[in-house]
């Protein structure tokens, strides 16, 4: 399962994302260390196909599925991967939440017949992960590398600005100086910029909020 465990990345060419500290998500209802403490009946995780973009469609589908065909005894969990993400554009700070694995969704279940049948034929869904048309289940590991993921309480931020680019400096005693990105601190949410004036390029350090891209 090693080849889903590598996120798409859904960022444009001129686009950087680095982590800075946030609140988490409040609407996650995975507990830190679930994943590791499951009832010994069988049940695992999967991962399943469906069309990009229609992922919590297919969540949806599912677990009507799992209701209207009684299968909460084989079907347990249905989980779309997502992790928080905070946009700064133009000083401003937009959040939001940005899909870890585009066209895939995690279901845990016991797997037989049945269930296979159930999840297959949900609207949606092309196919399961596998090997041929044998799905092959996640391992512990994977799946709790996954959920911690989503608990994270540092956001990935996308930046309309990367190293070596031309931005705008929008506050301080340098408002609207032209200057060049010279390197970025996620840890601190800092940028470090070379100002040019006097003839000289001086390097100074900015909040990520404090510059726009031109």
């Amino acid at each position: 399962m090693d080849a889903i465990l590598e996120p798409r990345d859904e960022r444009s060419s001129d686009e950087t994302n680095v982590d800075v500290v946030a609140t988490p998500d409040e609407e996650l209802d995975v507990a830190e260390g679930e994943a590791l403490e499951e009832p010994d009946d069988g049940r695992e995780w999967y991962v399943i196909h469906s069309y990009s973009g229609y992922e919590n469609k297919v969540k949806q589908n599912l677990e009507q599925r799992i209701e209207t065909m009684g299968m909460q005894d084989k079907i347990f969990r249905v989980v779309v991967p997502t992790e928080e993400e905070v946009e700064i554009r133009d000083g401003q700070r937009k959040s939001s939440r940005r899909r870890v694995f585009p066209g895939y969704v995690l279901v845990q279940m016991i797997l037989d017949e049945e269930s296979w049948y159930v999840v297959r034929n949900t609207p949606g869904v092309t196919g399961f992960v596998g090997s041929g048309t044998d799905p092959i289940p996640l391992s512990q590991d994977e799946v709790a590398k996954i959920l911690e993921r989503m608990e994270e309480e540092k956001p990935r931020i996308k930046l309309s600005f990367r190293v070596g680019e031309t931005v705008r400096i929008t506050e301080g005693p340098f408002a609207d100086f032209m200057a060049v990105v010279d390197e970025l601190y996620p840890e601190r949410g800092k940028v470090r910029l070379l100002v040019s004036f006097f003839g000289r390029e001086t390097p100074v350090e900015m909040d990520f909020m404090q510059v726009e891209k031109t």
